[in-house]
């Protein structure tokens, strides 16, 4: 049975909510809209009355594919909508901060994706699943992409015809670097002498930079760079990497500024030296990192570099072994860029040991405001906050903020 709704606001994932709540994908504030109630989610969705906001979808491909949610709004309505969803999060806590300009990188610079390929009868199926589906949505005009990513779809298919299973989708990553065209490939057959072979073969075939199958690199023509500030890091397959290097670079002068003039900084969640090895320009940097093996390309890095400070690196994992305020009393900056989760054990310690300055990098608004609480309830001061938008007309929001420990404290 068909209901009408009005939409009175959009959620974190980007749906417009109505009362209930009842949650419509693709929908804005304002808008009236009808459609057939399942649980609490309405499908088979009709704009009656459309919002003022609402805009034509740049992207061809938008109605059917799920790498997209907010295409269908207006790019100043989305910025001012992130910016929101991040001071609603700290208002959440009792916390304002100093709210700089959003940056928003441009179309068409993501530098990594994760395409999914299935072989079919006729050949094979690539490109993004459809929302909360199993269906795949070709992308040949994608407008997230860089346009060598799309050109490069085609050595997905190829590599799916190779080692995909009928049954099975392949999950193969791509990502641009300096050496040329990084690949790597879950979800495909179990290697054999045959299949290892052929993918070697198709390495070359293809110009790749790299490729590695389930984990195991299988063959390496060029190593595949990516430059942070005067290093050349070869990360390892699949290692973390920031989405545009537009957005790389809006982060990394927000941590820049933040920690200006410090001599010594630590670096937490450091990966494979997105923000260690430009500071090292100017600072004597100490990079924390779950994974060896980023610390081991971080600190090969630096060693070819020149010109650099001092870089020491830690293998460490610091949800279960954050660093002590004894660690930490040396430092006279922290950088600290979590996962999702935030750092909360880490944080905790950071509150204990009173450095002057904390530059804080964030994918959840929730989490960065739980540890900002913490902080702030220390004696730190969340002086200013920059909203970074790397994943344009998604509900995904990034910031980097700067705290300063207060003088009586």
């Amino acid at each position: 049975m068909t209901q009408t709704y009005t939409i009175t606001r959009l959620g974190h994932q980007g749906d417009g909510i109505s009362d209930g709540p009842v949650y419509a994908p693709r929908t804005l504030p304002g808008e009236v809209v009808s459609g057939t109630l399942l649980g609490q989610f309405l499908s088979d969705i009709r704009v009656e009355t459309p919002s003022d906001q609402r805009v034509k979808a740049p992207c061809r491909h938008y109605k059917s594919c799920g790498g997209c949610q907010l295409q269908h709004a207006a790019d100043d309505f989305v910025a001012d909508w992130k910016v929101e969803v991040v001071r609603n999060a700290l208002t959440a806590q009792g916390l304002e901060a100093d709210m700089r300009p959003i940056h928003t990188s441009p179309e068409r610079s993501r530098r990594r994706a994760t395409i999914a390929v299935r072989r079919t009868k006729k050949g094979t199926l690539a490109g993004f699943h459809g929302r909360a589906s199993d269906t795949i949505t070709e992308i040949p005009d994608c407008h997230l992409l860089d346009l060598a990513l799309i050109a490069a779809i085609p050595v997905a298919e190829a590599l799916a015809v190779l080692g995909g299973s009928r049954k099975g989708v392949l999950a193969v990553t791509l990502t641009l670097s300096e050496g040329g065209l990084d690949v790597a490939v879950k979800g495909g057959k179990s290697l054999d002498g045959p299949l290892e072979l052929a993918l070697a073969q198709a390495t070359e075939k293809h110009g790749l930079a790299r490729l590695s199958w389930d984990g195991e690199v299988i063959a390496m023509r060029q190593p595949p760079v990516q430059r942070f500030g005067a290093a050349d890091v070869v990360p390892p397959s699949g290692a973390f990497l920031q989405a545009t290097k537009d957005g790389e670079q809006a982060l990394l002068q927000a941590v820049s500024e933040a920690t200006s003039g410090a001599k010594r900084i630590v670096d937490l969640f450091a990966g494979c030296g997105t923000f260690s090895l430009p500071l090292a320009e100017t600072a004597e940097v100490h990079a924390v990192e779950g994974e060896a093996a980023m610390t081991q390309a971080l600190d090969q890095g630096w060693r070819r570099a020149q010109g650099l400070k001092r870089v020491t690196t830690e293998a460490r994992d610091l949800f279960r072994r954050p660093l002590m305020p004894d660690e930490l009393k040396s430092f006279d900056a922290v950088v600290i860029d979590p996962p999702r989760a935030g750092a909360e054990a880490q944080v905790a310690e950071l509150a204990q040991a009173l450095r002057p300055v904390i530059a804080y990098v964030s994918c959840n608004p929730v989490t960065f405001a739980r540890d900002a609480k913490t902080l702030v309830n220390a004696g730190y001061t969340l002086e200013w906050l920059q909203v970074v938008d790397q994943f344009r007309w998604s509900s995904h929001t990034e910031l980097a903020a700067r705290f300063i420990l207060n003088p009586k404290t």
